[in-house]
């Protein structure tokens, strides 16, 4: 069997006085992967993988990197693993190529530069100034010097916050090709649909804790009342007829888990025999809905389920000191 590439155990960071960033944080990664790190802003996720590269101090727990411990030898990682960090940021004036040049004149092995600015789709705009390219672009370019020294494994970190949705996916279709360049991805992100579309496997972070790991569908899939239908009516009168069958149905029938109003909309999860069941109770009182449609249940869903909560991406930030 292979050993994986990443091993965290236990992981705990805290910042004076008494923050606790990582309380108790767990996980491997296989080669190959694209590993999501999720959970909001605040979690512990960007001080986990500063630990993993060897960049914090943890305080407990053990960590390695292609076996080797980067909090003993920081300098052991640092030629097999790429980062993007979420705050990096160059000089205006820099260009595409001068940066490539720069930050490969780190590493004693570099990717060829022309084959980065092809894989990144930056060919184009070697020699244009980081200061007057666009948030995708200044995206793009961080791939590239986080690839630029031949890692085995690239952290990249919120890569697409603050991007339009057509540049997240663009930037989702660059990581896929990393990925089958033959690097191993650590995923950092507060977006849920980011890391449904993108990673093999996850965990999620919750206050320095994981609360939940393991491929998205298998995460999805075993929401408790997981299936969804959402139904809508023309006119209060049929509305509230159909919430109270549905309530009633509910109490009677363990395919129904929860009845919620939703604006001209009654939403109903259950079972995956969830809709036959709403169907048959509202044709059997002659109530027919103007529309019917199944609710595809996310990772969002799942967060919910593991803390009770609402899930809040902004919730809090992050210490870095």
């Amino acid at each position: 069997m292979t050993s994986p590439v990443v091993e965290v155990s236990h992981l705990r960071k805290t910042y004076p006085p008494s923050r606790t960033a990582v309380a108790d944080v767990s996980f491997d990664v296989a080669r190959g992967e694209i590993f999501g790190i999720l959970g909001p802003n605040g979690a512990g996720k960007t001080t986990t993988v500063e630990c993993l590269a060897g960049l914090r101090r943890a305080d407990g727990g053990t960590v390695r990197l292609l076996g080797r411990d980067p909090q003993a030898d920081p300098r052991s990682v640092r030629e097999h693993v790429g980062i993007q960090l979420q705050e990096a940021a160059l000089h205006d004036k820099i260009t595409v190529g001068e940066a490539l040049d720069v930050f490969g004149s780190f590493y004693a092995e570099q990717a060829d530069p022309a084959e980065l600015l092809d894989l990144l789709d930056l060919t184009a705009h070697r020699n244009q100034q980081f200061g007057k390219l666009s948030g995708g672009q200044k995206q793009r370019l961080s791939i590239a010097l986080a690839l630029v020294g031949r890692p085995q494994v690239a952290v990249l970190d919120e890569l697409t916050t603050g991007l339009d949705p057509a540049a997240r996916r663009a930037t989702w279709d660059l990581v896929e090709r990393v990925r089958d360049a033959g690097v191993t991805v650590l995923l950092v992100t507060h977006f849920m649909d980011e890391a449904e579309r993108l990673c093999d496997r996850l965990v999620v972070i919750d206050g320095g804790r994981v609360v939940a790991q393991g491929t998205p569908s298998a995460l999805i899939e075993g929401l408790e009342g997981h299936r969804g239908v959402r139904l809508r009516f023309t006119g209060d009168a049929a509305r509230t007829r159909a919430l109270e069958i549905l309530t009633a149905l509910a109490r009677q029938d363990d395919a129904v888990a929860a009845v919620n109003p939703a604006g001209d909309e009654i939403e109903v999860s259950g079972t995956r025999t969830v809709l036959f069941a709403v169907v048959q109770a509202l044709a059997a009182a002659d109530v027919v809905p103007d529309d019917v449609r199944t609710v595809e249940r996310t990772l969002e869903d799942v967060f919910v389920q593991v803390t009770g909560r609402e899930y809040r991406a902004e919730e809090n930030e992050e210490v870095t000191v």
